[in-house]
């Protein structure tokens, strides 16, 4: 805004990339990106978010043919349920829960203890210091958005409704999973 960097996005690929044709059949590398990061300063205007997303889509869909849909998780850490992706028309498709560490005010994921050499100094410190750390466990919300319509049907679990603030979330009885026609 005005020349100012008002925000950020960052796509890539899931942490295990190959894992994607658990979620959507037959995907392979490349079919698929994942919103890992995204940052809007307060302020940007009201909106801003869904509208960073719309803006990257139309991009991908022009410099990335060949994906065919986009994975994004909402954090609870975040106290966010994903109203963001619910006002760009992305699928919800259920939550899991992820472990958290504070330390010295800042945030860790419990990835950083199982990732000896990927975890670099953050994991090495995390690691060292764990017995001083606050450990936290927060929902992550999945969220799907079909770049290529018809690769909703491949989905190997049906979407949910969207989850809202003070409501039960909507959740799959069991081991249930149905899929979507």
């Amino acid at each position: 805004m005005g020349g100012i960097l008002c925000g950020v996005l960052q796509f890539g690929y899931a942490l295990n990339p190959r894992v994607a044709d658990k979620i959507v059949a037959g995907t392979q590398v490349g079919e698929y990106l994942e919103l890992n990061r995204m940052w809007m300063d307060d302020v940007a205007p009201r909106n801003s978010e869904s509208r960073a997303i719309s803006y990257s889509i139309k991009y991908i869909k022009k410099a990335c043919p060949s994906v065919a849909w986009i994975q994004s998780f909402a954090d609870e850490r975040c106290g966010a349920l994903g109203v963001v992706y619910q006002a760009a028309n992305f699928y919800y498709f259920g939550s899991h829960w992820t472990t958290f560490y504070e330390l010295d005010g800042v945030t860790y994921h419990d990835m950083l203890l199982m990732a000896h050499k990927k975890g670099g100094q953050r994991g090495v410190y995390l690691r060292a210091n764990l017995h001083r750390a606050v450990k936290h466990r927060f929902r992550q919300f999945r969220y799907l958005y079909f770049i290529k319509k018809q690769w909703l049907r491949r989905c190997k679990i049906s979407p949910l409704i969207y989850p809202k603030p003070g409501k039960p979330l909507p959740h799959r009885r069991g081991k249930e999973f149905l899929i979507f026609p």
